[in-house]
């Protein structure tokens, strides 16, 4: 009976050894997987600087588009698209377009001064107004402003590839991202970026706008990629 007893001592123990290495080694290799995950490193995207201050309050053009783009977010005004007698919704509406001039306004440009003029002067240029200008819609309508930038900002990519610096450190903060058909779009480019350095985007999508990680999500395919004023 005690040789039984031993016998089945020494077989728990075993059992009980064999159960606390398995734990171990899964134990092992979950911290094994964790630290390759933290050990990735974010890369680091220069910025561009570029000396042009519109409203001369100390605060470069590209860094203004941006907190004026932030600025609307923190209105956080509904989305509503509708015609507005002089063009301008109130305070508490807009759509993607209206974060855009709002955020050109606090940079001291007036988007809608500017599209006005280029249409008055080269209706041809514009297919979207279908031969008739309307200034109190058209510096609203993205397909107007895409003709815009394409004029009057520099031209720039519209490939992003995440992880690739060279190709990244074209995207800057307060540059302009317009999406085509199916589903026309326009955004601010933020200073915020993801740890493979694809930056975020400042937009009014709806309900009210956001600063978020979408710049690749959108339904359409980026057609324009700008920054103002040209340089």
């Amino acid at each position: 009976m005690k040789k039984l007893f031993g016998i089945l001592l020494v077989v728990i123990l075993i059992l009980v050894l064999l159960s606390f290495d398995e734990f171990y080694i899964i134990q092992r290799e979950d911290n094994t997987t964790g630290l390759k995950e933290n050990i990735i490193p974010s890369i680091e995207i220069e910025k561009l600087m570029i000396e042009s201050d519109q409203d001369g309050d100390g605060l470069l053009d590209l860094d203004d588009l941006i907190e004026g783009a932030r600025a609307e977010v923190e209105r956080q005004p509904n989305y509503h698209s509708a015609y507005y007698a002089g063009g301008y919704p109130p305070d508490n509406e807009g759509v993607c377009t209206d974060l855009v001039w709002r955020a050109f306004r606090d940079a001291g440009y007036n988007v809608k001064d500017l599209v006005d003029k280029d249409i008055k002067a080269n209706l041809s240029d514009y297919p979207r107004v279908q031969g008739k200008a309307e200034p109190n819609i058209d510096f609203r309508r993205v397909p107007n402003l895409l003709v815009f930038f394409k004029k009057y900002a520099a031209n720039l990519t519209t490939e992003i590839k995440p992880g690739d610096v060279e190709n990244l450190a074209e995207w800057q903060g307060g540059d302009i991202v317009i999406y085509g058909s199916p589903l026309w779009h326009i955004a601010i480019v933020s200073d915020k970026r993801r740890s493979d350095g694809v930056p975020y985007i400042l937009h009014n999508a709806g309900p009210t706008p956001r600063e978020e990680d979408y710049i690749l999500d959108w339904t359409s395919p980026i057609v324009g990629h700008f920054r103002f004023p040209k340089y």
